[in-house]
């Protein structure tokens, strides 16, 4: 029986036994156990696990003794790579058993070699000379890699535009017609996870694969008997985000440009190509000129419903002369596609966004050669949120589902054995609203506690001197406040903003503090690097202050004195003119809900119970949570926040911040106890599981 051997293996003289640092903790070993039998019974299994509880090896241990295939879905591509690289092979050796395992991500993580060569023979295709060395580093790893994952290539910026152009995607990927095929990184990596046991995906790729079955396409992942989603809060927002559509003029500007390319020096005398892509990039800059309204508003955003009202009266027009052009460039293309095959991927990258564009004014999309014509975008997913988006240099229109449950749902395969854990699902002990979004109705639920002794390792301090958020002093009376606990941190604090405006008039604000007060702390804010790179110099640099927004507020794991204060702004309520925000709030009123009970404030509480995640992380942590929102204690549903957050003692008395400081600086410090984040094999002392 599974959840025996599975328990056996945690027990004092289990195999995990033989792993330095490893001690027996029952919470580990009864989540353990009730995701074995999840698995044994290809039910569905909700279960939040506190910090420190080891859910990690939790699920590894059962996934690699369960016979069958399974998939592990992350909530980012960062702890993807550590479950491979780290975690997997040492719960794989402990075990001693011969499971095959492997990576898989998105094709554009992996270097294509047709499009690399490509670029290099393109005169004009490199941008700055940055790129050039860029290029020639890339051009090395792919012949000395033997996955072409980008993650490994560490000289060349994650966030670089190059590697658009040196990767494939869904449209443009030649197949089996690529003179590399036999070379391909992402054949290569879907070969090896058909074939593993064990394959580690990310909830984007899955998203996508789902958004792509919905479509008839199913060459993305492979069948399963189990999938266990690690970080799983996150699937609402990424299965929103994969099951939407969204266009913005820079792609359509840069389809322009690149179908010219192919058609000069592919089918030079079939069509005056100039004039063709001219068309599309005039019907492009018209329709982003109709929508210069939308600079006074705030935001600079509108759903389709609101667009007469601030005087764009012409945006249908200017969309459907848009469409005009990518059809006519996709008659052109499909009738000279035979003749090489960079211009049957130009069709089919023309086609897929005719396709989007269709879906969001709510027609049929075009229908692929061959295939039956898609339903309209309504009838295919169900009511959804169309809305535009101005930016600097480009306007962008975005379609969204109201509900992904129904979608998710069916996307389980029967008898499949569904795991979702993380430590932020539960709403007050009631996993309800998790449930109803992901359509996950007769799942089992389970909630583990976290081991940490939260009322010695933390403070939780919310200002009794502040003004209301709403007040025009907030920004100025919080950073004062927020620099006098600084002082008795001595830095080591992530500031967390709910709006990256505030990120930038905190920081600029707390420079200015710096100034006076003489301090050279490292101060760093979202904006100024790769989110890994400031991660990183925050962890080696033992006074550093990092500000940053909604990236921040969750997968950061900073354990040990480098992290001694976590500052929140504001309660982490969506911003009310966010579209998708706005229409399930509508909607939610509508059938006679309540809308901030129901939606605003659950939401609200799984973000700021992440945020306050990233205090403690080890069972030696230690520090002050700051929520500068007096909304936290003043309204009514204030209590009904912070009794969803680690209970740590509480105070609205900046003394006792400052001697919390002195106290903890002072106490013999003991050397620590093995043991780290949840991943890690000695965390936590044993706890007994509790059901909700």
């Amino acid at each position: 029986m599974l959840e025996t051997q599975v328990a056996a293996q945690f027990a004092e003289d289990g195999a995990l036994a033989r792993v330095p640092g490893f001690r027996p903790r029952a919470a580990q070993v009864e989540l353990a156990r009730a995701i074995a039998r999840t698995l044994s019974s290809g039910s569905t299994l909700v279960a939040e696990a506190g910090t420190g509880t080891g859910k990690t090896w939790a699920y590894l241990v059962p996934a690699l003794l369960a016979g069958g295939k399974v998939l592990i879905s992350t909530g980012t591509r960062t702890l993807q790579d550590q479950l491979f690289k780290r975690d997997l092979p040492r719960v794989r050796a402990a075990l001693a058993v011969p499971a095959t395992v492997a990576l898989l991500k998105g094709r554009g993580n992996y270097v294509c070699h047709y499009h690399l060569a490509n670029l290099e023979q393109d005169d004009r295709g490199l941008r700055s000379r940055a790129e050039i060395s860029q290029l020639r580093r890339i051009r090395v790893f792919a012949n000395e890699s033997q996955t072409g994952d980008r993650a490994d290539l560490a000289t060349v910026p994650e966030t670089a535009d190059i590697w658009q152009r040196v990767t494939s995607t869904h449209d443009n990927c030649l197949g089996q017609e690529c003179p590399n095929v036999r070379d391909c990184f992402v054949i290569k990596a879907r070969r090896q996870a058909q074939e593993a046991d064990i394959v580690v995906v990310n909830h984007a790729l899955f998203m996508a694969d789902l958004a792509l079955r919905e479509e008839g396409v199913t060459d993305l992942l492979p069948e399963a008997s189990a999938v266990i989603f690690d970080e799983a809060h996150q699937l609402p927002d990424t299965a929103t985000r994969f099951l939407g559509d969204s266009l913005s003029t820079h792609q359509l500007l840069d389809l322009a440009r690149q179908v010219q390319a192919v058609g000069l020096a592919q089918a030079r005398e079939s069509c005056h190509w100039a004039e063709l892509c001219g068309a599309l990039e005039t019907a492009v800059r018209e329709w982003r000129l109709s929508c210069a309204p939308l600079e006074q508003v705030p935001g600079r955003k509108a759903t389709l419903e609101n667009l007469l009202r601030f005087g764009i009266d012409d945006f249908g027009a200017r969309l459907e002369a848009v469409g005009a052009a990518l059809e006519q460039m996709e008659a052109v293309l499909k009738a000279c596609a035979e003749r090489h095959p960079d211009l049957a991927a130009a069709q089919r990258t023309v086609q897929g966004m005719a396709a989007r564009l269709a879906r969001w004014q709510g027609k049929a999309a075009p229908a692929a050669p061959g295939a039956p014509a898609a339903p309209p975008a309504e009838q295919a997913t169900g009511a959804a949120v169309r809305w535009v988006e101005l930016g600097a240099h480009h306007l962008r229109i975005q379609r969204a589902p109201l509900s992904v449950s129904d979608t998710f749902a069916r996307s389980r395969v029967p008898g499949q054995a569904w795991v979702m854990t993380s430590a932020t699902l539960s709403v007050w002990g009631d996993f309800a609203h998790f449930i109803d979004q992901l359509g996950l109705s007769g799942a089992d639920i389970g909630y583990w506690e976290s081991p940490f002794d939260y009322a010695s390792q933390g403070l939780l301090f919310v200002p009794r001197s502040l003004p209301e958020p709403q007040s025009p002093r907030f920004t100025e009376d919080f950073v004062a406040m927020l620099a006098d606990v600084l002082a008795d941190s001595e830095g080591g604090a992530l500031v967390l903003c709910t709006t990256l405006r505030a990120v930038e008039r905190i920081a600029q604000a707390l420079e200015v503090i710096y100034d006076e007060r003489g301090w050279d702390w490292p101060l760093m804010r979202q904006g100024q690097g790769a989110r890994g790179e400031l991660l990183e110099r925050f962890r080696k640099e033992p006074r550093a202050v990092l500000v940053g927004s909604a990236t921040f507020w969750e997968g950061v794991d900073v354990p040990g004195d480098a992290l001694r204060l976590v500052a929140i702004d504001k309660l982490p309520f969506a911003p009310p003119d966010d579209p998708v925000v706005e229409a399930r709030v509508r909607a939610c009123r509508e059938r006679g809900g309540n809308p901030f009970g129901e939606y605003q404030l659950p939401e609200a509480a799984i973000a700021l119970k992440q945020g306050a995640g990233r205090l403690i992380r080890t069972e030696s942590d230690w520090g002050v949570l700051m929520v500068a929102d007096s909304r936290l204690v003043d309204k009514p549903y204030g209590k009904r926040l912070w009794r969803g957050l680690p209970p740590f003692k509480r105070t609205r008395n900046v003394e006792d911040v400052k001697a919390f400081f002195r106290e903890r600086r002072g106490a013999s410090q003991a050397p620590a106890e093995t043991g780290g984040g949840p991943s890690e094999p000695g965390a936590a002392p044993a706890v007994t599981a509790g059901q909700p």
